[in-house]
C-alpha cells in the first residue's frame, strides 16, 4: 500500500536511508548522495510538514519512500521543458528510496506510478524529475515508466552535493 506518510514513519524511513549507505559502502554507489548530507531524516521530516512524503508499506514494513511535491529545484529553470506546462500544472518526485533489499520487487515502479496518477488527479500535465547517469537501475524505470530525458547538466543534489553529470526527466500526462 502506499500511502502518505505519517510522523510514525520517520524511524522507518531514516533506516532506509542508513541501509542505503551501509549497501553503497559494501556494494559500490549508483547514487551520489553522501551519509549526513542528503537525504537525512531532516530532509524527510521537512516533506512530512510539507504533506510531500509517500511511503511503500506491506505488513506494517515501510520498504520505500518519495516525496512528491510542487517543488522544482532552482536547476529546474535552466533547463527547457519540451512540455511547457507552467509550475502549478507540474509534480516533482525527488527522493525515490526503496530499501536496498527490497529491490527488484516492483516498489519503485509503484512509486513512480502512484506519482503519476496523484499527479492527473490534480490536473497535473507533467511530472518531472531528475537523477544521476550513473544510477543505472533509476534511468531504466524511469525510461521504461515513458519518462523523457530532457536535459544533462549539473545539479547541486539535495541541494548541498554537486554533480555534473545529472539527467533531467519528464513526462507528459
Amino acid at each position: 500500500m502506499i500511502r502518505q506518510a505519517v510522523v510514525s514513519d520517520l524511524d522507518s524511513i531514516e533506516e532506509g536511508y542508513r541501509e542505503h549507505f551501509t549497501y553503497e559502502r559494501t556494494n559500490g554507489a549508483y547514487t551520489v548522495f553522501k551519509e549526513g548530507v542528503y537525504p537525512t531524516r531532516s530532509d524527510a521530516e521537512k516533506a512530512l510538514r510539507n504533506k510531500g512524503l509517500y511511503v511503500y508499506e506491506e505488513n506494517g514494513v515501510i520498504m520505500g519512500s518519495m516525496i512528491l511535491d510542487r517543488r522544482q529545484p532552482a536547476e529546474y529553470r535552466t533547463i527547457h521543458w519540451p512540455g511547457g506546462a507552467s509550475d502549478e500544472k507540474v509534480r516533482v518526485i525527488h527522493l525515490l528510496m526503496v530499501r536496498p533489499g527490497m529491490a527488484g520487487k516492483g516498489i519503485g515502479s509503484a512509486l513512480v506510478k502512484k506519482a503519476l496518477e496523484m499527479a492527473k488527479e490534480d490536473s497535473c500535465v507533467a511530472v518531472r524529475l531528475d537523477t544521476g547517469e550513473q544510477n543505472t537501475p533509476a534511468v531504466a524505470l524511469y525510461r521504461k515508466l515513458g519518462f523523457q530525458v530532457t536535459a544533462r547538466s549539473h545539479m547541486n543534489v539535495g541541494g548541498a552535493i554537486s554533480h555534473g553529470g545529472h539527467l533531467f526527466f519528464e513526462k507528459i500526462l
